[in-house]
């Protein structure tokens, strides 16, 4: 394991969580992939997601809209078994096609200012894709950053709900995960080399939130949705 890499993919990843809500799994999947097997790199990815989120959700905490989080709970809770049996027994390449040219679709429609308007359903459905995702190939935040971005939500109810979400989310998850497979040795050494860096991240990543406005918080988003997408699509292809 090249722990300076891990050190830099751990850094950047949760500055950018803890500057927008999103982004730790989409900036940081791709990189875990290169030092482990994926597998264990989706576990260590859904560990310091969860980790991240535990650190900043008090501090955000008036920030959550409560009845849109408990819509997404609840939605979570329908796509995460069904997520998990994707990533135990089935070919998980035709999904990452499928979600790769949705993301790029729907981020194309955001960028032409496509709105969404807001309700219960929608919310419930985000949440199932999000849960589903997280077990199957540990991208829980594309759904959400899609919704709110499209139902121009405000900054700080973005970022606090979505943490929120995934306080709750991660661990039913992962402990899912690990009914069929342990956790390796490897994935804990890797995930105490990374909690001084995580704090780390949070700090800067509070510094960036205090300037960002919701212009440039957009901008990240459609960012953000377009390297998930080619991302995904590059590496299934």
């Amino acid at each position: 394991m090249n722990i300076v890499a891990l050190i830099l993919i751990v850094l950047m990843a949760s500055t950018l969580q803890a500057a927008t809500g999103f982004g730790f799994a989409i900036m940081a999947i791709p990189f875990l992939l290169l030092l482990f097997d994926p597998r264990d790199a989706i576990q260590l990815n859904i560990i310091l997601c969860f980790l991240i989120s535990l650190i900043m959700v008090y501090k955000i905490r008036r920030e959550i809209n409560r009845e849109i989080l408990i819509r997404l709970i609840k939605g979570g809770i329908i796509g995460i078994l069904p997520g998990l049996g994707l990533f135990i027994f089935l070919d998980v390449r035709p999904l990452k096609l499928l979600v790769s040219i949705l993301i790029l679709v729907i981020t194309a429609l955001l960028v032409a200012k496509i709105k969404f308007q807001q309700s219960k359903l929608k919310e419930l459905i985000v949440g199932a894709f999000s849960g589903l995702l997280t077990t199957s190939i540990g991208l829980p935040g594309p759904p959400l950053m899609i919704y709110f971005a499209g139902a121009k939500a405000d900054k700080a109810t973005i970022r606090g709900t979505t943490i929120a979400y995934f306080v709750f989310v991660s661990p039913i998850s992962l402990l899912l995960q690990l009914s069929m497979y342990h956790i390796s040795t490897g994935v804990w050494t890797a995930t105490l080399w990374s909690i001084p860096f995580l704090w780390l991240g949070v700090f800067l990543g509070q510094w960036l939130f205090d300037r960002l406005d919701q212009h440039r918080l957009q901008i990240i988003i459609y960012f953000l949705l377009f390297c998930t997408g080619l991302y995904l699509l590059l590496t299934t292809l």
